[in-house]
């Protein structure tokens, strides 16, 4: 009988750096340079998400590290060992597919124990463990069930369960929420990350979806074009934007791109703006007349009535307002997004929460006129 221990559900934390190595690798077809020379380091325990659009080269950077693909070069490094040129069925890496993959002639805890069957471990033991995966999933009371009589989020931890009944150094998931509605998906996201924080196991997630990566990722890395443009806390990123790629992938953002009309500790920035933009921090190696591009999100612009007891607010730095006209509206329950068009035509969003609407005697309507402002704070300078 098999000595290796059930599914433990210990709550771990983030273990060393470098668990998982990804050093230098570029993936090529024919002529097409899928990924360019990447390289990444993932902790132990970590979830980890790989973020972008389709054609990124973030699916094929997940499919080498599962060894269902090649690296035209570089290596792959897991727990000090090169995996590069090892078969997928000898890796210590399991994946968890779109499609969920089960199979549908057999119940769920024979889905679930078919790996461990193909392993020759003892019958006492794959049972087990199949009910300490399933109890872990929440799926205990569904052993019997055919995967068709499953839902969709049902099926889900029933691929989980199994993706982790071999209990793999690597855990990897490729857009495990996309077959999902929206609102299992919120729940799921939770769910999911709760049972994989319980068990301890280092992940790497391959998604489109901002909110799935923000919600459920301890690090994310926004990649395009086969190369990483970001790395950093979902949190980092959003507030902290490198570049403009970043900014406009990661959430919504207002985009101002302009010279700096003056150098110092305090920038100014000039932009199709009746006013001037102004950063409060000083701009390594910036000068007067270099070109700048600034972000802020839509949620940093305040906006108000022109004219009513807000205005004052407004007034007081003309570096950092602008007067438009309302041209569109988003009602979005807990927050309001209004589209401000300036007289230059730029189009300006500002996610205006309820709490704030409900100050307004009257709230700003189509057509209107709305004053817009923000804090120099709430600008992040890009590259």
């Amino acid at each position: 009988m098999s000595t290796t221990p059930l599914l433990q559900k210990k709550a771990t934390e983030l273990g060393e750096e470098g668990f998982l190595r990804v050093v230098d690798v570029t993936k090529k077809f024919g002529e097409v340079t899928v990924v360019d020379k990447l390289s990444l380091s993932i902790r132990r325990n970590e979830f980890f998400a790989l973020l972008g659009s389709s054609g990124c080269g973030k699916s094929t950077l997940l499919r080498i590290m599962a060894g269902l693909e090649t690296p035209t070069s570089g290596r792959i490094i897991l727990d000090g060992q090169d995996i590069t040129e090892l078969p997928a069925h000898h890796r210590p890496v399991n994946m968890m597919f779109q499609s969920y993959a089960l199979f549908p002639h057999m119940n769920v805890t024979n889905n679930v124990a078919y790996g461990l069957k193909r392993e020759g471990v003892a019958s006492k033991e794959i049972a087990a463990r199949v009910s300490d995966a399933l109890e872990l999933v929440q799926m205990g009371n569904y052993a019997r069930h055919m995967p068709s009589q499953l839902s969709g989020g049902q099926q889900q931890r029933v691929a989980l369960a199994r993706s982790l009944i071999k209990q793999p150094k690597l855990l990897l998931l490729d857009e495990p929420m996309s077959a999902l509605d929206k609102k299992i998906r919120q729940k799921t996201q939770f769910e999911l990350g709760s049972i994989l924080y319980k068990v301890g196991v280092t992940c790497v997630m391959v998604t489109h979806d901002q909110e799935e990566a923000m919600t459920m990722a301890d690090r994310l890395a926004v990649m395009s074009e086969g190369c990483i443009m970001q790395l950093g806390t979902p949190e980092n990123v959003y507030e902290a934007p490198t570049s403009r790629f970043s900014a406009e992938f990661i959430g919504s953002t207002n985009v101002f791109s302009g010279e700096l009309a003056e150098d110092g500790s305090s920038v100014v920035l000039s932009t199709d703006l009746e006013n001037p933009l102004e950063l409060s921090y000083a701009m390594s190696n910036a000068r007067k007349g270099h070109a700048v591009t600034v972000s802020i999100r839509p949620e940093r612009v305040r906006l108000s009535i022109p004219d009513s007891e807000h205005a004052p607010a407004i007034q007081a730095d003309t570096r950092n307002a602008a007067i438009g006209t309302v041209e569109q509206i988003g009602y979005m329950g807990s927050y309001t997004l209004y589209y401000v068009r300036l007289p230059s035509g730029r189009l300006i969003i500002a996610n205006v929460p309820r709490e704030v609407m409900v100050g307004f005697e009257k709230s700003p309507d189509y057509g209107d006129r709305v004053a817009l402002h923000w804090s120099v704070r709430s600008l992040v300078a890009l590259s």
